[in-house]
């Protein structure tokens, strides 16, 4: 019996040692791994042996019994870790999941992670990471998820991915991925999603293998650079709940049996891109589609009536291509639907009664387009309606639309009375009822709102204006109604015209008479220089048409007559800028655009509409424009720093990296919204640092932006053409390509970056030999260590490396090749990623040399 107790104590105390060594082992080998890496935040302070904690509950440790406790995730997500990845983790026995997403790693793919032989999840995305995706990909055998993307992956896809047979998430989304896909996509047959999206360079035929991963739920390939056709094969992808191929290249018609093959699906988003044809009858399955998106394509023909089936439906959007007929009256009673896009089709018909059926809806486009209807009664129940807009003819009761905050219906044909209800409506804020046919007075129940856009202008209206309409807004809202009456106006009420008694007008007449001779002589002599000073007035103001976007208190009179030598402040290619003061103490800026085409007003107002309505922190809000028979007047918003060009170019530049990076992120934000955020899409086409206006804390906003669309595509090109000062902004291939493409607003990035890394003038970057700053960085760099010679030298030392980094990804946007330049998501991404507390190889010392 004691010998039996004496064994079975031995054997006790050999799995203690046993278990306790494992422990200590396990620890050290986190220990280890913490070594190689950089924590600039201290978020690992609990590692540590010197902690009474145990280390299965350091930050980030998962645990598990195997029988003794031991690590099976490493979670590091969002920690600002950088360094190296050292394989020393893979000496845990049994570790699955490592996640080191949302970091800064600045590395290529880590291939020694392959020795984790257990790891099933490797997640890096959103770091640094950069380099091609080697052919040795193939020996993470084990990994059911890989998450790469977010970073600066590299060249092509190898076909030895293609071994990793076991994965279910592969993402690789956001990368600078290019080629076309190797066909071994149809060996993932456990996938369960697929991104690829956000690489442009990534220029591919979609692959029909794709049809053979039957478990796919999420297929994400938006904005990237895919062509072709949709393989029929796609139908085959029963499990999938979301497709998304927007912002590509494709072409071709839909599978007929795309939408009632893919009875899983939820989102169906093909926006953006060249599709054509009809749209299939089953386009949409009866219940599971939630968000239906093929905005801006080539489709014609009518909508299918089996859209009215699709009772789950939230979004639909078709807005932007060349479909006609009538909605089918289905669409709109749907239950859950919330938004309702069609503007710029050639729909017509009516708006049925029944949309009053449709309780969450929340907006409705409908702009150009050909309803000959009025406005349904039924809308008027919809109580979550908050933006309306159409062409369409009548105006009823709205008044149950308790959330309603935009009604726009200018330049239709509306008719009719403005109703009082709208006075009910206790969030409008913006109502546009320009450039129609109402008639009758304006509600004076409409000056209780609090509304910042208010525009009845050229309709039919007469009567009493309510004086806060007229106190609170600029008459050009009011103007084109000639019988409307009021203060300010050039009709005054008839009831607030004084009354005087007969005797008193006798004896004010016969006083007049008994003056009129004496001052006869002193009128003659002062209606030669009143005659001459009116017709200089009248020559500078000419025949002005006015269209506010936000309520200026200021006359087209005040405007014109405000421009002159005192407050212009420069000129460019299309004319001259002046900063003006308005009554209310507000600064505005004002180009005046003297060389444009012959478009009417009502076509020049839809397209510096479409201007005015971009809200972006970092391009200049359009407040209205002035038209008259020789010149454009465009009204900006006032910012207080003046130009980025005036700035740079002024004796003493000086301006911290920081503050000139944030600039540049600004910038390229700017631009990449114009590019893909906005709808239309639209390009600067005349960006350089003299466009670039800053705040009061250096913040950027781009200027004249877009001005081919209204001065006319002609007479840009003309004005351009005579534009040499500030050619070195311009693409090489603006010399011989008449296309505008978004490559070459990022060449012209470029060279303002090569600006703020250099300190010096686009154009004269070096003034004794005649080079402007393209020709200069580049006959710099390749020399050694010439890099260092181009970085502004009144900027610490502290800041060259990223420095560097930002003059490399200059050079890539002044690549003399369009398709060696990156887009400016990516210019975007790459510039966020530069921060003060990352150390980035420079091009000395780790041989990471700028490449030309």
């Amino acid at each position: 019996m004691a010998t039996a107790c004496t064994y079975s104590l031995i054997i006790s105390l050999i799995l203690s040692f046993f278990i306790l060594n494992s422990a200590s082992s396990e620890a050290d080998i986190l220990l280890t791994f913490k070594a190689s890496i950089e924590d600039s935040k201290n978020a690992l302070s609990s590692w540590s042996n010197a902690s009474a904690t145990h280390y299965c509950n350091w930050t980030g440790i998962a645990c598990v019994s195997t029988p003794s406790l031991s690590v099976t995730s490493l979670n590091l997500q969002s920690l600002n870790l950088s360094g190296e990845i050292s394989s020393s983790i893979c000496e845990l026995p049994y570790l699955s999941h490592l996640n080191l997403a949302d970091n800064v790693f600045n590395k290529p793919i880590p291939l020694h992670l392959s020795e984790c032989n257990t790891l099933e999840t490797l997640n890096l995305s959103n770091n640094l990471i950069w380099g091609p995706i080697p052919s040795q990909i193939s020996q993470f055998g084990s990994l059911k998820v890989l998450d790469l993307s977010g970073n600066h992956v590299e060249g092509k896809i190898p076909e030895s991915m293609g071994s990793l047979q076991n994965l279910e998430v592969l993402n690789l989304g956001s990368n600078l991925l290019s080629g076309s896909l190797p066909a071994v996509f149809g060996n993932f047959t456990e996938l369960v999603v697929l991104d690829l999206s956000q690489n442009a360079y990534l220029v591919s035929e979609l692959p029909s293998d794709f049809g053979k991963l039957e478990k796919l739920e999420q297929l994400l390939l938006q904005r990237s650079s895919f062509y072709g056709e949709i393989p029929d094969s796609f139908v085959s992808l029963r499990s999938l709940t979301i497709l998304d191929l927007s912002q590509n290249n494709l072409t071709g018609e839909i599978p007929q049996t795309l939408g009632s093959s893919l009875k899983k699906l939820v989102s169906l988003d093909l926006s953006q891109n060249m599709l054509l044809g009809p749209l299939p009858n089953g386009i949409c399955n009866e219940k599971g589609l939630i968000n239906l998106s093929l905005h801006t394509n080539l489709f014609s023909g009518p909508i299918p009536n089996s859209i009215s089936g699709c009772i789950n439906l939230e979004r639909f959007q078709v807005q932007n291509n060349g479909l006609f007929g009538d909605f089918p009256d289905g669409l709109w009673s749907l239950p859950k639907i919330k938004l309702i896009r069609a503007e710029n089709n050639r729909f017509s018909g009516e708006i049925p009664d029944s949309v009053s059926k449709a309780a969450q809806l929340e907006q409705v486009q409908l702009d150009n387009n050909s309803f000959t209807s009025r406005i349904p009664q039924g809308l008027g129940m919809v109580k979550s309606l908050y933006r309306f807009s159409a062409s369409l003819n009548g105006l009823y009761e709205l008044k149950k639309c308790r959330k309603l905050v935009s009604l726009s219906l200018a330049d239709n044909s509306l008719t009719g009375e403005i109703p009082p209800s709208l006075s009910d409506l206790p969030v409008l804020t913006y109502l546009d009822l320009s450039d129609n046919n109402l008639s009758g007075p304006i509600p004076q129940g409409l000056q209780n709102l609090k509304l910042a856009l208010f525009n009845v202008s050229f309709n039919q209206l007469s009567g009493r204006v309510p004086f806060s309409l007229i106190s609170g807004l600029p008459a050009s809202f009011l103007e084109g109604n000639p019988e409307l009456c009021g203060p300010g106006l050039s009709n005054s009420c008839s009831d607030d015209q004084p009354r005087h008694r007969t005797a008193g007008l006798a004896t004010l007449t016969y006083a007049l008479i008994s003056v009129a001779f004496g001052l006869g002589t002193l009128i003659v002599a002062a209606g030669f220089f009143l005659y001459h000073r009116y017709s200089k007035q009248r020559s500078q103001m000419g025949s002005w048409r006015m269209i506010f976007f936000y309520p200026l208190r200021v006359t087209e009179h005040e405007l014109v007559m405000g421009m002159n030598e005192m407050s212009a402040v420069g000129s460019g290619a299309f004319g001259r800028v002046y900063i003006l003061g308005l009554p209310s103490g507000e600064l505005v800026a004002i180009k005046k655009l003297v060389n444009y085409g012959s478009q009417s007003f009502k076509s020049l107002k839809a397209e510096i509409r479409t201007l005015a309505k971009i809200r972006h922190k970092n391009i200049v809000k359009i407040l209205g424009f002035c038209r008259s028979d020789d010149s454009i007047l465009l009204i900006y918003e006032f910012l207080q720093k003046g130009s980025l060009g005036d700035l740079i170019h002024r004796p003493g530049f000086v301006l911290q990296w920081d503050v000139r990076l944030r600039i540049a992120i600004g910038v390229a934000q700017g631009l990449a919204y114009l590019q893909k955020d906005y709808a239309p899409h639209l390009l600067h086409r005349n960006l350089k640092s003299n466009n670039i206006l800053l705040d009061a804390d250096f913040e950027p906003k781009l200027t004249d932006f877009a001005l081919d669309i209204i001065v006319g595509e002609a007479a840009f090109q003309s004005t351009m053409a005579s534009e040499t000062a500030s050619s070195c902004y311009n693409a090489p291939e603006c010399g011989y390509s008449k296309k505008a493409t978004e490559q070459m607003d990022v060449y012209s990035f470029g060279v303002v970056l090569l600006e703020l890394v250099s300190g010096r003038k686009a154009e004269q970057a070096e003034p004794a030999e005649s080079l402007d700053i393209v020709k200069w960085v580049r006959r710099k760099v390749n020399i050694t260590n010439g890099a260092y010679q181009v970085l502004d030298p009144n900027i610490s030392e502290s800041s060259q490396q990223e420095m560097l980094w930002a003059l490399e990804i200059a050079m890539g946007c002044t690549s003399v090749m369009p398709e060696k330049r990156p887009s400016m998501f990516e210019v975007v991404r790459a510039l966020q990623s530069l921060d003060s507390r990352t150390s980035f190889p420079s091009n000395t010392s780790e041989g990471h040399s700028i490449s030309l």
